[in-house]
């Protein structure tokens, strides 16, 4: 299953579906974004094998230069995109596609610190199972309490997060 309605925060056991789901859709804005120079990247709970998730696949974007992203935009509409602008995530475009949301597009310039956090936590819960396992944990309750609230939803869950980074940053 794939597709979260706005205004709506639930997660589902994981599956393998959301794999296929990124390979997909990584293949058509790859296709796209050709002559960009792109790197593409399936981030979020759905790329962290056995996590349940908001049943949305997030791929980041990383492109030369971040104006690029502008370039970017009329190709990834014709897939169905709406774009968001600058605004409402620290540097990165922001795009989204579908009602109920099932992608969602962070577009960065290359070698940005928010996206290398995204691929340092992604990495570390898919290779440590306990940490997994508390995230899993901590995702299920959060979301019985914000079930309409995905921005308390989110940093609820901001403490976790840091303290995974300190862990991977150390190695531990």
């Amino acid at each position: 299953m794939l597709g979260l309605p706005k205004g709506q925060v639930f997660i589902i056991p994981w599956t393998e579906e959301w794999i296929v789901a990124y390979e997909e859709e990584c293949s058509r804005i790859r296709a796209k974004l050709n002559k960009f120079n792109a790197t593409i990247h399936h981030i979020g709970s759905t790329s962290i094998q056995g996590l349940s998730a908001k049943p949305i696949i997030d791929i980041a974007v990383e492109v030369d230069r971040f104006d690029d992203g502008l370039l970017c935009v009329t190709g990834l509409e014709e897939l169905g995109y709406l774009y968001h602008g600058t605004k409402i995530l620290p540097e990165r475009h922001y795009l989204n596609k579908g009602e109920p949301r099932t992608h969602q597009i962070h577009m960065y310039e290359r070698g940005n610190r928010y996206l290398a956090d995204q691929l340092l936590f992604r990495d570390y819960l898919n290779s440590n199972v306990g940490s997994r396992q508390e995230y899993q944990e901590l995702k299920v309750r959060l979301s019985e309490v914000h079930k309409s609230d995905k921005h308390a939803y989110a940093e609820a869950k901001t403490d976790f997060v840091q303290d995974i980074l300190l862990r991977a940053r150390r190695g531990s």
